[in-house]
């Protein structure tokens, strides 16, 4: 059974919008590796609307760029109830139907890890749906102030199992997560 998983940048006060705002100089080499290895264990990507709205206008022109030579090429299924079915970026598909049907079907069949990239409402759903096998916070040592945290106050209480968690050279912590096993 494939996992879906997730990898998402936050600040220390919580925010996960817009990383490279308060990023700064905290991406290191072991942050690097970390991703890579996320990266090469995953070949298919689940993107919100928002994010590949977004994704879909930088990254074709960025395949020079490491992520970029890694996105453009995967298999991305976009989650949308209003995007045009024919979307134009290289190996993006529209999920038609049920998100949870689609995403269980992704589990079951063969092949890498499915991860859920950027898209923080499609991570909430498919967490508190009980989808989302594994979630990576890589928290940079910076407070970010202002803009959209990963949970809301209106989510129901969830306990989770650290799964791992490491401190870089430049003070990110990796923390993995995954759900809660009574």
């Amino acid at each position: 059974m494939r996992k879906v998983t997730s990898g998402l940048f936050t600040s220390v006060d919580g925010v996960v919008q817009d990383p490279y705002t308060f990023q700064y100089d905290s991406f290191d080499a072991e942050l690097g590796t970390a991703m890579t290895a996320w990266m090469d264990r995953t070949d298919t990507v689940l993107l919100g609307k928002q994010s590949y709205l977004e994704w879909s206008e930088w990254w074709p022109s960025h395949a020079d760029d490491p992520f970029g030579r890694w996105i453009n090429p995967i298999e991305k299924h976009v989650a949308s109830t209003t995007l045009d079915p024919d979307l134009t970026w290289e190996n993006a598909h529209l999920i038609q139907g049920d998100v949870d049907a689609f995403v269980r079907e992704l589990k079951a069949g063969d092949g890498g890890d499915v991860a859920v990239t950027g898209s923080v409402t499609l991570v909430r759903h498919l967490l508190f749906a009980g989808l989302l096998d594994e979630l990576q916070l890589m928290t940079h040592p910076a407070i970010a102030g202002a803009g959209r945290k990963l949970f809301e106050p209106t989510d129901p209480p969830t306990r989770l199992r650290l799964v791992q968690s490491v401190v870089t050279s430049k003070g990110n912590v990796l923390s993995t997560y995954a759900p809660f096993e009574a």
